[in-house]
């Protein structure tokens, strides 16, 4: 084992045992219980709080919603019309769980215990691998029959961050549709003992993905407005007012002067940052902050569009994909702080 870095599997963390990755400055804990959502990261030299987390929320309050707390992955994620879900060889009609919508939201594979597969601490990195089979076993398989494996590959290094890898395979004959997306919380302050008020998010985006009263793509894409341009140019306030389901396309951007796919969060009084990198696979941003005053606020990178399957859009536009059996499907992002 590299002295430099740890790997505890007996970490209890709410009451439930997780997994502990020490690298470096950086400590995560990742919960397999609870669907491999990462509880927390947090930068012990910069005293940065990456992820949204409280000592003070029981495990109750935190299984009651999840997709609220730390790095929750979401599959089938965000919106799904009357929970109609249309693939080239199949219709699926998912229950309605957002009922004021009258959609189908979030999926269920974060609500799933899932298995740890392998860990290992060595050549500066902390790992942890784990994963999730649906199958007939599973309550929703009445609603969607068709199997598949997730897993999660979980790397914490003093130079590289926390990076997650998730592979999609299809187990079934039928076709399997793919969507993703980590349902990221931010903390809010980022830097502990932090101001709200000085926090920015910048994104770099393309085009806005207009949505209708029920958060649904209307499937115009829109030129960016002055409110959207405060995105891409990094001066927009992430909390302390409303940003509800802003939902853009992906371009590249720049971190330093140098390329850069992904978001950056900065507390401009403490000049300290956390950087989201993520593969090309995220083809799209959604943001959104729960009225803006609840200590913090989801940068949410997606392969695909709200209700992908179900629009008339061309797949290269809406990000739609399909698997066939033994097929995957591989995307990965990072999380980093700079100060």
């Amino acid at each position: 084992m590299d002295n430099s870095v740890s790997v505890d599997t007996a970490f209890m963390c709410k009451g439930i045992e997780c997994v502990k990755l020490t690298a470096g400055r950086y400590f995560a804990v990742v919960s397999p219980l609870t669907g491999s959502s990462v509880l927390r990261l947090f930068d012990t030299v910069n005293n940065i709080e990456v992820f949204r987390y409280s000592e003070d929320c029981s495990l109750a309050r935190y299984n009651n919603a999840r997709e609220i707390w730390g790095l929750p992955t979401l599959y089938l994620p965000n919106r799904f019309d009357g929970g109609l879900i249309r693939t080239s060889d199949g219709e699926y009609h998912l229950p309605v769980n957002e009922k004021a919508l009258g959609n189908f939201i979030h999926g269920w594979v974060h609500k799933r215990v899932h298995k740890v597969e392998r860990t290992s601490a060595e050549n500066g990195k902390a790992v942890v691998v784990t994963s999730y089979t649906f199958g007939d076993g599973d309550e929703m398989y009445r609603y969607f029959p068709v199997d598949f494996r997730l897993t999660y590959t979980f790397e914490l290094s003093e130079e590289e961050g926390l990076r997650q890898t998730l592979c999609l395979e299809n187990l079934s004959e039928k076709k399997l549709p793919v969507s993703l997306c980590t349902h990221t919380c931010i903390n809010a302050p980022i830097v502990v003992g932090g101001k709200l008020n000085s926090l920015r998010l910048t994104v770099p985006i393309g085009e806005k993905c207009e949505l209708d009263e029920r958060c649904l793509p209307t499937e115009r894409l829109l030129p960016l407005t002055y409110k959207d341009l405060r995105y891409k140019n990094g001066s927009m306030k992430p909390v302390l007012h409303t940003i509800s389901n802003d939902m853009y396309t992906a371009v590249d951007g720049e971190l330093d002067g140098k390329p850069f796919y992904g978001v950056t969060v900065t507390d401009k009084a403490a000049d300290k940052r956390i950087c989201n990198e993520v593969s090309r696979e995220y083809r799209f941003w959604n943001m959104w902050n729960d009225r803006g005053g609840n200590g913090y606020f989801c940068p949410e990178p997606m392969t695909a569009m709200i209700n992908a399957a179900n629009l008339k859009l061309k797949d290269d536009v809406s990000g739609h994909k399909e698997l066939g059996k033994g097929e995957s499907f591989t995307c990965w992002q990072r999380f980093f702080t700079l100060a």
